[in-house]
């Protein structure tokens, strides 16, 4: 990087201390942030690659030997209650081809178990625990830390800050001359500190959009600002549900950290309810449990009359009101569909598809399709992960750059330069970013505060010192 002026002696002492604490803050956040950007890569890594891990690993689970007669939904959910009579089933993955086995999700003395059931036989594969599993640890860890509402929060706020980090940076890197050594690529002759900071500047400045994109579509699923953000966008007709019975919950709470039901698009929907006084209607003399056993295959039936493509769950009924919930979450969003079936006259309450959503919405799943790797295949996610490993070098390079510029003795922050002329710019992007993120925001005033106080404190005890 060119020199630069020092900007010092035409600024005010009060300027020239704000840039200091814009300084702090931004290697301070960045220490703060780097160890959930390296969890949030290494579990992303994990998960992008689950299809083929799944096959690796669970192949005996997974792949069935084709018969010529394959068992009802109803058959198989029967023949599962045998096998566990005590257990709750909450969920059915029918057969995504003829080879492929059947999957159910159910609670068995406190635990969560995946069932796999070969469809011909009825043979129980074998089971899983539905949490501590590879792919399933990996996504909840990257969802909420395993520590529910709490982690969430904080990895809201980690990738909240990871965005405000971005965008300062390409403020603090930017150009200041005509040479673009150093900044729009390495100084390949250079040697230790200097070629970390090359190295960490030029990935920084090229890999910011696709940085930008990781952070910002992974938002979207966060417990605060993502709801916030789908309650804001995700409008559909009201006309939709103006005849159809609800339960006061919203299709989201079908989500969970460690599995994914329904699509981003739908979480702010309403939920129906079922009618009990339909079970004299349409199915006379069925009670609620009964009617989860003998409507199961009429709503694997409707699924496929109404062109639903396989992958898709059936979350069966909860309680006297439940309804079935036919989800397709489909690496293709434009395929996603959200089916609720009251479960007792197995009349289809709501049906939404792609053409449903709002513009916003087809972009937010657009673009979480693409961040997951799953719209283009093996392509999609080689990129993604490319993009994954980025962020791991990023983030440790950042970590070695620190170290290496840090006061010696101290773990502090590096010297302040003062030669950031667009410094004050970048001020004003973290403020509104503060205020668009508000975790960020109320992290901001809280750091702000803190650090005033400990201003103080060292004032202070250099006054007694020198008192002394």
């Amino acid at each position: 990087m060119s020199s630069s002026p020092d900007f010092t002696a035409a600024r005010p002492r009060g300027q020239v201390s704000f840039y200091n604490l814009a300084w702090r803050w931004h290697f301070y956040a960045g220490l703060l942030v780097i160890p959930f950007m390296i969890m949030l890569s290494l579990t992303g890594l994990i998960y992008l690659f689950k299809p083929q891990l799944d096959e690796l690993m669970y192949a005996d689970l997974l792949q069935v030997p084709v018969a010529e007669q394959r068992l009802s939904a109803d058959q198989q959910l029967s023949l599962v209650r045998e096998a566990y009579p005590q257990a709750r089933v909450s969920q059915y993955f029918p057969p995504t081809a003829a080879g492929r086995s059947a999957q159910f999700v159910l609670s068995d003395g406190g635990q969560d178990l995946n069932l796999f059931l070969d469809p011909y036989s009825g043979h129980v594969l074998g089971t899983q625990d539905a949490l501590w599993n590879l792919q399933a640890a990996a996504r909840k860890l990257h969802g909420d830390l395993l520590i529910g509402t709490i982690g969430d929060r904080l990895i809201e706020l980690a990738a909240g800050w990871g965005i405000v980090l971005v965008v300062s940076g390409l403020y603090l890197w930017w150009p200041r001359g005509s040479s673009g050594a150093g900044v729009l690529w390495p100084r390949l002759s250079a040697r230790g500190r200097l070629w970390w900071r090359d190295l960490h500047a030029v990935t920084g400045f090229w890999g910011s959009a696709l940085l930008l994109f990781m952070l910002l579509t992974g938002m979207t699923w966060t417990g605060y600002w993502g709801a916030q953000f789908a309650g804001a966008w995700n409008h559909f007709p009201a006309a939709m549900w103006d005849d159809v019975p609800k339960s006061g919950e919203l299709t989201g709470s079908l989500n969970t950290s460690r599995q994914q039901t329904v699509a981003w698009a739908v979480e702010v929907t309403p939920l129906p309810a079922s009618d009990p006084h339909a079970a004299h209607q349409g199915h006379a003399g069925h009670s609620a449990p009964a009617s989860s056993a003998s409507l199961l295959q009429h709503v694997v039936d409707t699924a496929a009359e109404r062109g639903v493509q396989p992958g898709y769950s059936i979350t069966l009924p909860k309680g006297e009101q439940g309804v079935y919930s036919v989800a397709l979450f489909a690496d293709d969003p434009r395929n996603d569909a959200t089916l609720h079936l009251d479960q007792y006259s197995g009349a289809v309450l709501a049906d939404v598809r792609w053409q449903d959503y709002g513009l916003v919405a087809k972009t937010v799943e657009t673009g979480v399709m693409l961040h997951e790797g799953k719209l283009f295949g093996l392509v999609n996610q080689i990129f993604m992960a490319l993009v994954c490993l980025l962020i791991l070098f990023s983030s440790v390079s950042g970590l070695v750059l620190w170290w290496k510029r840090r006061p010696a003795g101290s773990l502090g922050v590096p010297p302040l330069r003062h030669d950031l002329p667009r410094w004050k710019t970048a001020i004003g992007v973290m403020l509104a970013l503060g205020v668009l993120f508000p975790l960020v925001g109320a992290s901001l005033v809280l750091v702000w505060v803190l650090d005033r106080l400990l201003g103080l404190l060292r004032r202070q005890l250099a006054v007694n010192t020198s008192e002394a």
